[in-house]
């Protein structure tokens, strides 16, 4: 029977002061900005600092804005100091400018989340708050030290809140406590299509990621469930509380790998008070913008994600610096006045060699070419004038588009790719005759015509580096470059992808987070150090590992572990901290799918796939669950469920909007959901280039229930031990049964 702690009421008085202290806060922000955005004139410095200080004054009201999360959730108690600090969400003073909340981000929180039973850090209670608003409606205690043997008892009594009896393994990753009720809460909660913060319940090893120092590339290696992508959100708001001079100002880029990610993730930093950050995926950072859209075959996309690319880039940019084909004669004035093919050769010479970039190129080339013209006359012309009374003449400005044409990416790589001339000469000694094949494409009538795919992205990228910006267009053409780059699902980038973001780097200052497990796209890598290759490398790179997994219970995990040595030979999969949960099931509708999930002689995959669906609904209540499909069945099967009512969405940049999504499994790697429904493992294994470790994913993507549908074939992995029969349309759990027939 629950007990009412006895502190209950006091802490209740003090969350009622945090409170109105944040009341407080909020008015004094509100008054600040409206005396700063009233006030007008004055000195420019006095402009640029009321400015600055109205900057400061939303920003703290940002942040100040928490909505109706937790603004407290934590104490800790020094050991033999008398003294107590909570710890919430923004920092918090009273009228006397004694703190009554600490950020969770100050150095004097640590211990909160770093304290164990072996390093208790100073603390002899840390204290966790569960509340809804500004009620609380539980407390749970943790002691250290002298008074762990005292307070035993309490800590055993349940105070509102409680655990599962999971541990933490006693084996240097933990000190083999039992897990807080608070995470055990937090990952029971239903999913909602959008990840959470998890400010009130980071664990020791995923802070010493998030406080690890700013300078250089940490390198987050974790598998499923580990956090790793929330812990890099977090360690994003840390650095800008850490470090808010100077990343304010330079910025912090997240960059994920797909729109449904970003949608999934978006809420997390602004929820932390750090609405500022910029989150895109690749396509988001080009310069000039294009339209992208849709992904290259895997073969295609080797190809564009090669770093020989950048080579082929170069060759295909001093291809296009060409001498006249034949002397140029134009009229000036009373006498014509000439230029030679060795001239425009010689030219295109100097300024190569004088040029970092292309197109700034273009004005030495102008110079040195009306130059020539002007020398060229009877009588001595000045150069200007010349410019002057020919620049507009139509042989002239054609002479100077061939010798040297001012280029956007795109027009260069639209040419490149729609010429096999080009291609050749462009990939010489480094293209063999069927990559050339692989890019050559139809040429559009305008470059401006073309939607490019996400694989052509960092080629365009790599066009821009080289040309530099078209005169007159700096600040659409500008790149802009950031304080700290946080890289998600980084084990899927090709060589070309990491160089442009490399190139968005102001000090090679990055947290890069996956797991090679769950390296999946044309370019997955086998160990971190071929995508280190492509970083900065201005210090020394630093490497963590997450060994613990917060997010799938056993049962699931130990299904996915028996993918796993075929997916990473070698891996050590995470320790679950959750030991129990819902055994995976196993269900087979009993006939093969054709292309569109239909089966006339028996029950079709999409029939078994809605019942399937209708029962694991049941089972999560406002839960969502996620339906994880080969690329080649998703849009029969969507038609079929469709047909047969059953209500669903697809993925989108709104993210898992519906409770039921059906989604491709390339596009399902860093979500969760409360269950997930995988069909045809057979298909995701055969079909992905990475078909093992696609299938990896998958199985891991769920907080709470696992289900494999299938009609084909099991892949082997999965087909032993007997997959679980259906009974009078009962499916056992995964393992359970002895036969097809019964038990």
């Amino acid at each position: 029977m629950t007990s009412r702690h006895p502190d209950l009421e006091a802490e209740q008085a003090y969350f009622d002061l945090a409170h109105a202290c944040l009341d407080t806060a909020r008015e004094r922000a509100t008054m600040a900005t409206s005396v700063f955005r009233t006030g007008r004139g004055g000195t420019t410095q006095a402009r640029f600092e009321r400015e600055a200080m109205l900057e400061a004054a939303l920003a703290r009201l940002t942040r100040l804005d928490i909505g109706d999360r937790s603004l407290v959730f934590g104490r800790i108690d020094p050991a033999a100091t008398g003294e107590r600090f909570y710890i919430g969400r923004v920092g918090l003073w009273d009228a006397d400018h004694d703190p009554i909340v600490v950020d969770w981000r100050a150095p004097v929180a640590e211990p909160f989340y770093r304290a164990t039973g072996r390093e208790p850090l100073g603390l002899e209670r840390r204290r966790h708050f569960a509340s809804r608003g500004s009620t609380l409606l539980g407390i749970e205690d943790e002691f250290f030290g002298d008074k762990a043997a005292i307070g035993l008892d309490i800590a055993d009594r349940d105070f509102d809140g409680s655990t599962d009896g999971a541990t933490v393994p006693a084996d240097g990753s933990g000190d083999g406590r039992p897990v807080s009720g608070a995470l055990i809460a937090s990952l029971e909660e239903a999913r909602t299509g959008r990840l959470k913060d998890v400010v009130a319940t980071i664990q020791g090893e995923q802070d010493r990621v998030i406080r690890s120092e700013l300078p250089g590339v940490l390198v987050v290696q974790g598998g499923p469930g580990t956090g790793k992508t929330v812990v890099a959100l977090h360690r994003a708001a840390y650095l800008l509380y850490t470090h808010r001079f100077p990343l304010e100002s330079q910025g912090v880029l997240v960059v994920g790998p797909n729109r449904l990610f970003l949608a999934y993730i978006e809420q997390v930093l602004p929820s932390l008070g750090e609405a500022g950050v910029e989150q895109a995926v690749l396509a988001d950072l080009l310069s000039p913008a294009v339209r992208v859209a849709g992904l290259d075959d895997e073969t295609v996309g080797r190809v564009k994600g090669d770093p020989r690319m950048a080579g082929v880039l170069r060759r295909a940019v001093r291809d296009r610096r060409r001498p006249l084909r034949r002397d140029l004669v134009v009229g000036f004035e009373l006498q014509r006045l000439r230029i030679t093919v060795e001239q425009s050769a010689e030219i295109i010479d100097d300024v190569s060699r004088r040029s970092r970039k292309h197109n700034a190129g273009r004005r030495l080339v102008e110079e040195a070419f009306f130059a020539a013209l002007a020398a060229s006359g009877r009588r001595a012309a000045d150069p200007a004038e010349v410019r002057d009374g020919l620049s507009d003449v139509i042989e002239v400005r054609e002479a100077l588009e061939w010798m040297w044409p001012v280029l956007t990416p795109a027009h260069l790589v639209n040419d490149l790719y729609g010429s096999r001339a080009l291609l050749r000469s462009a990939g010489a000694g480094r293209l063999d005759d069927g990559e050339i094949e692989l890019l050559h494409r139809p040429r559009p009538g305008h470059a401006s015509e073309v939607t490019w795919s996400f694989q052509d992205v960092p080629v365009l990228d790599e066009a821009r580096a080289l040309l530099g910006y078209r005169p007159g267009h700096r600040d659409e053409d500008a790149v802009l470059t950031y304080g700290h780059i946080v890289v998600d699902e980084a084990q899927d980038l090709s060589p070309m992808e990491l160089r442009m973001i490399a190139r968005r780097s102001l000090n090679g200052s990055m947290s890069v987070v996956g797991d090679i497990a769950q390296a999946t796209g044309s370019w997955a890598h086998e160990d971190w150090e071929s995508v280190l290759e492509g970083l900065p490398d201005r210090r020394p790179p630093r490497r963590v590992e997450l060994t613990l997994g917060y997010r799938i219970p056993a049962p699931a995990m130990e299904l996915a572990n028996r993918v796993l040595p075929l997916a990473a030979p070698g891996a050590v999969p995470p320790r679950t901290v959750r030991t129990v949960g819902d055994e995976p099931r196993v269900v087979s509708c009993g006939g093969a799918a054709d292309q569109n999930g239909s089966d006339g002689s028996a029950a079709s995959l999409a029939e078994t796939l809605a019942e399937v669906i209708a029962q694991e609904r049941a089972e999560v209540g406002e839960g969502n669950v996620a339906v994880i499909v080969p690329d080649s069945l998703h849009e029969g099967l969507r038609a079929d469920l469709r047909d047969r009512s059953v209500v669903f969405g697809g993925p989108g940049r709104a993210g898992l909007e519906q409770q039921v999504t059906l989604v491709p499994v390339r596009l399902v790697k860093g979500l969760e959901v409360d269950a997930a429904v995988v069909v045809e493992p057979a298909r995701i294994v055969a079909e992905e280039c990475q078909g093992v470790r696609s299938l990896y994913v998958a199985l891991t993507r769920a907080t709470k229930r696992v289900t494999v549908v299938h009609a084909e074939p099991l892949p082997d992995v999965l087909a032993e031990p007997q997959e679980a029969p259906r009974i009078d349309g009962q499916t056992l759990p995964y393992g359970r049964g002895r036969g097809p027939s019964g038990p």
